[in-house]
């Protein structure tokens, strides 16, 4: 029997669609979004990208084996990452959007960030959607200027605090948790005026193997059908850790646990190895 913040799945003639920056983009099929980290020191990726030429490069080769969106990221956000303020965020990116928007026009970039003036910066260097991993909770202003901007907004579940994401809670539902914040949320950010929203349930951050677990199983009750789901495995330590590999290594388990989501409605998969995520797609494809 469900809870009551379980929503059973909506039939799979369900669409959604997002608007980015006036480009409707249809998510009647799954979309791939490529990860491209500018940091020194993200967990499997650190260093690699970290300099204007190399990024752009990246990106073409993220484009090219499939990814219809690029996630920029300009700040580590595993445990015991550096800390960086908006304005050295800002200055990591420099002019890389931009570049991204000239030598791609049709790419959809996407910037990870938890602050607000990183946003405005982003969305006047041509960004198409937000991807807060704090739900608005590291800064007060996120929700007002994801508002100004119109672009849709990703609202992931995490720990109220930069100082506690990481922090493992065990929760008694974790879905019904993770429902619970969604719905606080949502509400908030539609009284905003924000018009697209994205929901993370936030693999990763702050949970057990165990509830993770759960989640995977039960991402078909998550966000009540109202939104699309975005899921971002790739690479995470709930999955290679019991199997004592290393990050690098695990790609058949996640691309089996990918089209276990998408069998279950998923609509963005988040991922760092973009071709094998393709496949994948099109494998869920072809058996619908």
């Amino acid at each position: 029997m469900l809870s009551n913040a379980q929503t059973p799945r909506l039939p799979d003639s369900q669409t959604f669609s997002i608007n980015c920056n006036g480009k409707l983009i249809e998510l009647d099929t799954p979309k791939i979004m490529g990860i491209l980290n500018l940091t020194p020191d993200s967990f499997s990726d650190g260093g690699k990208f970290n300099d204007e030429k190399l990024a752009l490069v990246h990106a073409e080769k993220l484009l090219k084996d499939g990814a219809e969106i690029i996630d920029i990221g300009p700040q580590s956000t595993r445990p015991n990452a550096e800390f960086l303020s908006s304005k050295e965020e800002i200055s990591r990116i420099g002019k890389l959007i931009s570049q991204i928007k000239k030598e791609f026009p049709e790419s959809l970039i996407s910037l990870d960030t938890f602050y607000a003036e990183t946003v405005k910066f982003g969305f006047d260097e041509g960004i198409d959607m937000i991807n807060d991993i704090s739900g608005g909770q590291y800064d007060e202003k996120m929700f007002d200027v994801a508002a100004e901007t119109g672009l849709p907004y990703i609202l992931m579940h995490i720990n109220p605090s930069y100082e506690t994401m990481h922090d493992k809670i065990r929760f008694e539902d974790i879905t019904l948790e993770i429902n619970r914040y969604f719905s606080e949320k949502t509400n908030e950010l539609l009284q905003k005026g924000v018009k697209d929203i994205i929901l993370d349930p936030g693999f990763g951050f702050g949970k057990t193997v165990e509830d993770q677990m759960k989640m995977i199983n039960e991402v078909e009750y998550l966000g009540f059908g109202k939104f699309p789901l975005l899921i971002g495995i790739s690479r995470k330590s709930f999955i290679y850790k019991p199997l004592g590999k290393s990050p690098l290594d695990i790609n058949e388990e996640t691309q089996k646990l990918h089209l276990k989501v998408l069998e279950q409605g998923a609509k963005i998969l988040r991922v760092h190895d973009v071709a094998e995520a393709k496949e994948t797609v099109n494998q869920f494809l072809r058996k619908k």
